[in-house]
């Protein structure tokens, strides 16, 4: 990584640590982050870097490239690549907040409702209620159990996502709208991976 490469991430983390220290009420602090995020993914060196990241798999548990965990705050910095036409899962993130940011590519995001309460065991009922085509630059705020299901463009899509908590270590809602199937999976595997 070069030293403006470097010196963007470093700049984030910074930024973002302040940000927690400052900011406790989680939903201000997480629209608080956007223009950070934003600011990292506009930096070109950032995404010409990312043309060498690992390829991330997107079986029945993603992989994420692990950039960073903060040692006070518990927010990790994780990095995503998508092979042209990969669409996930419909799923959650639980309790977990979340920032998507586009680096490189085009995606669609798909947002969906539950419409039933929940009680009756795997099972749900949920409708899509929006549908985005995000491009590079673009940051989207996912709160906690928000619904949702992202599909990359005609290239290689990558991504910079940022999380209260490091995933995979708890369980998250998946959804088949067809089948009106409710069931739960760890999120995706941590691959540790250093920008340089």
């Amino acid at each position: 990584m070069g030293a403006n490469t470097e010196s963007a991430f470093s700049r984030f983390i910074a930024s973002a640590r302040r940000l927690f220290a400052e900011e406790k009420e989680a939903e201000k602090r997480w629209e608080k982050l956007k223009p950070l995020l934003r600011e990292l993914l506009a930096d070109p060196a950032v995404r010409e870097q990312s043309k060498s990241w690992p390829e991330c798999s997107h079986k029945e548990r993603a992989d994420n490239l692990l950039f960073y965990q903060d040692p006070d705050f518990g927010f990790v910095v994780n990095g995503l690549t998508k092979n042209p036409h990969t669409r996930t899962q419909i799923h959650d993130h639980a309790h977990n907040w979340t920032l998507y940011g586009v680096l490189d590519g085009t995606e669609t995001i798909e947002r969906y409702q539950r419409l039933d309460d929940g009680a009756k065991p795997d099972y749900a009922e949920v409708r899509q209620t929006s549908k985005l085509r995000v491009k590079p630059g673009d940051v989207d705020l996912v709160p906690p159990y928000q619904i949702h299901a992202e599909e990359s463009g005609e290239v290689r899509t990558v991504a910079i996502i940022v999380r209260a908590e490091k995933a995979g270590g708890f369980l998250q809602g998946r959804y088949d709208p067809a089948a009106k199937k409710y069931w739960q999976g760890y999120g995706p595997r941590q691959i540790p991976y250093r920008l340089e």
